[in-house]
């Protein structure tokens, strides 16, 4: 399958003309052009559904039909090209692309446009070393009906050769101007844009790994994935969405998940200096979701039995309100900024893609098959061996009880395309495996709020209304109290289902 390897950034309309002066740009041949791309699909959007982009791109006289897929995570994509005769596609010239299959005369006739990009595009082509490399300055617009957005971005394509010199051209842009990683694409941009809607939360979407593929190249597209995933929600954390919160931190523990599913790769200091910020984003995200959830799912259902429950609701909904704001200034913030650049460089040309000691390289060029193979046993025998104990377990352990179950629920997931075979052992065993999850979640839930119960009595809100909330409080705790044991029976029989369930890897 041909590919598109790149990395885009975002920067502001001063910043790219400063790019343009850099010394080391200034004096390379670079050529200019104005791109005008129109991109069809159905009216229900059925090629985006099947993360499939077709466009027709106007350069000069000619007309270029593109179709692009998602492909290795968002830092590779599949790209077939071809010269049409007209401003409308032609589905005939397709090629071997996956718009092929769904190629008829019905789909033609279907096809409308949907936005429209027009930029103005500074390429610069450059040699380093063995490798080809072409640095596009975009200057421009996208529109939709009446609806526009601007663009100011830089992308940095692999031509040919090593993939981490983009990887290495981007630092070196970044050190220059303050830039942004930018994982949507102008096709996905295009669409939010046609669909004109409010920010939504944006969900984890499939990994497509190859049984060909090293265990370092699988780590690089998951890791993507995870990445991109929780960038979508920068949008909907702004806008104080609760559940663009929870699911920019869904994406942060995949990632977090990915880091110690490969473990291995990861033995050098950059990895560990990468896991300790992620580490403070999770904590920056934390309060809002947590106050959320505690108030909509324990709180709000009490408030017609006391008088006592509306006092404790508006504490604990302005401390969610200050936890959406401490949410919001971190993704607004430099350091988030940074953050973001640096995982997204990490897994492009991270130390551990190149080190050449081979305890570490050996791991890296692992078939990636072989690799989930053992993990997944592995994990899933150590989750089937703490259950058998899980009535004897303290909160601690039963917290990491539910981490492992966590961990090895995303990492069937990450695997999941890689064992084409055993699709009804993979819905049993995610099946289970959520359902785990969800009521040692609730478990957990039930001990932090007693801990809150303390804290939160003496510490926030007005001091004359301490009696009230401290009887609010023992209300809430009081009822999840008498529910302890039907989630703890619910929590063993899921347990015991585990080992029956489908390993889909054997």
């Amino acid at each position: 399958m041909p590919q598109e390897i790149e990395i885009k950034l975002q920067v502001s309309p001063a910043a790219m003309r400063k790019v343009r002066q850099l010394d080391w740009l200034q004096s390379a041949p670079a050529k200019q052009a104005k791109l005008v791309s129109v991109y069809f699909d159905t009216p229900a959007h059925k090629l985006k559904d099947r993360g499939i982009a077709l466009r027709v791109r106007h350069a000069g006289r000619k007309r270029i039909q593109t179709v692009k897929t998602a492909g290795d995570g968002g830092f590779a994509r599949g790209e077939w090209e071809s010269e049409v005769r007209t401003d409308l596609p032609d589905l005939a010239a397709a090629g071997d692309s996956p718009l092929a299959k769904l190629a008829g005369g019905k789909l033609q006739k279907k096809l409308k446009p949907v936005f429209e990009t027009s930029v103005m595009r500074t390429a610069i082509p450059l040699r380093i070393g063995g490798s080809e490399v072409e640095i596009a300055l975009d200057r421009g617009g996208i529109k939709s009906g009446r609806r526009r957005e601007t663009v100011s971005e830089i992308e940095i394509e692999l031509k040919s050769g090593d993939p981490a010199e983009i990887a290495r051209l981007a630092e070196r842009i970044a050190e220059a101007v303050p830039v942004r990683y930018e994982p949507r694409t102008k096709p996905e941009r295009g669409y939010a844009l046609a669909n004109g809607a409010a920010p939504r939360a944006v969900h984890a979407a499939e990994v497509a790994l190859d049984r060909a593929m090293t265990t370092g190249e699988a780590f690089r597209a998951i890791g993507f994935s995870c990445l991109n995933q929780l960038c979508a929600n920068e949008p909907g954390v702004r806008a104080a969405d609760s559940e663009s919160v929870h699911q920019m931190r869904v994406g942060l523990r995949r990632l977090r998940a990915a880091m110690s599913v490969f473990k291995d790769l990861l033995q050098d200091s950059e990895s560990q200096t990468v896991k300790a910020e992620l580490k403070w984003l999770t904590e920056q995200l934390g309060p809002a979701r947590d106050f959320d959830v505690f108030v909509r799912e324990s709180v709000a259902p009490l408030t017609h039995t006391a008088a006592e429950m509306g006092v404790l609701q508006q504490d604990l909904e302005q401390r969610r309100d200050e936890g959406f704001h401490r949410a919001r200034e971190a993704v607004d913030g430099e350091r988030y900024r940074k953050l973001v650049l640096r995982v997204a460089l990490w897994l492009a040309s991270g130390i551990w893609t190149a080190n050449a000691d081979p305890l570490k390289r050996l791991p890296r060029e692992r078939p990636v098959a072989e690799f989930a193979s053992e993990v997944l046993s592995a994990r899933l025998s150590k989750i089937v061996k703490k259950m058998k104990k899980l009535k004897k377990l303290d909160v601690h352990n039963r917290h990491k009880l539910r981490i492992a179950v966590k961990k090895l629920r995303y990492a069937s997931e990450f695997f999941d395309s890689l064992f084409s075979g055993g699709k009804r052992g993979r819905r049993k065993l995610a099946a289970v495996l959520e359902e785990l999850q969800d009521v040692l979640g609730t478990l957990n839930d039930f001990s932090v709020h007693r801990r809150l119960a303390g804290e939160f009595v003496h510490d926030g809100g007005h001091k004359d209304r301490r009696p009230e909330k401290a009887f609010a409080m023992g209300i809430v705790t009081g009822r999840e109290q008498t529910r302890f044991e039907t989630c703890m029976a619910a929590a063993m029989k899921a347990g015991g289902r585990i080992s029956k369930r489908g390993r889909f890897w054997d």
